[in-house]
């Protein structure tokens, strides 16, 4: 491996710095305002299709990402030249954003039917319906529905209609926006794409041990993705693996344009 590239080493530093300012300005919530919101959502903004890529909500997450970044930029770097491997990293991790949000679509609608069901049958047993079902997404989600059910809870039907319907429409909005995808997965899988399409016969180590073709682990690792954004191998998890195919998507269409040309 050569030594670490110019670019690669500018978007280890942006991302470091970006996650240190998510830590110390403790009175602006970085992640939500540059993450990834759903495009329906109040909270969404078209420049977080560029930002959501260079936060991250762990540092194990930040750590692994840029160990990537580290390890496979260099290699992509040297072939393609700075300018083209900035384009590259950064187009795939928009386009991972893009893929996401494709993906959050037919998450999101489901859940969207469902509270028009719940508003044309008013109930008790309608919304605890609703509730067990989709439940607390996030801490807001969590304080409007204690905040109804204290208030709903003796009051005459009659005086409880307005503040369901209320209820509902909030609660809609608060599930939305917490939805919100954060790190730079998705170009880092575009990186292990190029890795693989442009030294498909370098050796990686599995876990540092099993040594395999790189043509083969992305086969493998975009193989498993897919499953698990299926939710064939595991539950749904809260890991965007639809953004991290998106990486790979946008990545092995502009490789194969820039072969072309």
């Amino acid at each position: 491996m050569p030594p670490i590239s110019a670019a690669s080493k500018n978007i280890i530093i942006i991302n470091a710095l970006a996650f240190l300012a998510s830590y110390m300005l403790t009175n602006i919530d970085i992640n939500n305002m540059f993450g990834l919101h759903y495009w329906a959502s109040s909270e969404f903004n078209v420049w977080q299709l560029l930002t959501f890529m260079f936060l991250h909500g762990s540092f194990s997450h930040l750590f692994f990402n840029m160990f990537a970044v580290y390890m496979f930029g260099a290699p992509i770097e040297q072939y393609f030249g700075t300018q083209r491997y900035i384009i590259y990293y950064l187009i795939t991790g928009i386009g991972s954003g893009l893929v996401q949000e494709v993906a959050l679509y037919f998450e999101i609608q489901p859940f969207i039917r469902a509270v028009d069901v719940c508003m044309s049958d008013l109930t008790n047993s309608s919304i605890n319906n609703l509730l067990s079902h989709y439940g607390p997404a996030s801490q807001k989600c969590l304080i409007l529905i204690n905040e109804f059910f204290n208030k709903a809870e003796g009051m005459p039907i009659q005086e409880a209609m307005p503040i369901a319907r209320q209820f509902l429409m909030d609660y809609q909005e608060a599930y939305i926006a917490s939805h919100n995808t954060i790190g730079a997965s998705g170009a880092v899988f575009g990186l292990l794409l190029a890795f693989g399409m442009l030294y498909p016969n370098a050796r990686i180590f599995l876990f540092f041990l099993i040594p395999i073709k790189a043509k083969y682990f992305v086969l493998l690792y975009g193989a498993i993705e897919l499953f698990e954004g299926l939710g064939v191998i595991f539950k749904p998890d809260n890991v965007a693996h639809w953004a991290h195919l998106g990486g790979m998507l946008f990545g092995i269409v502009l490789i194969l344009k820039w072969r072309r040309e």
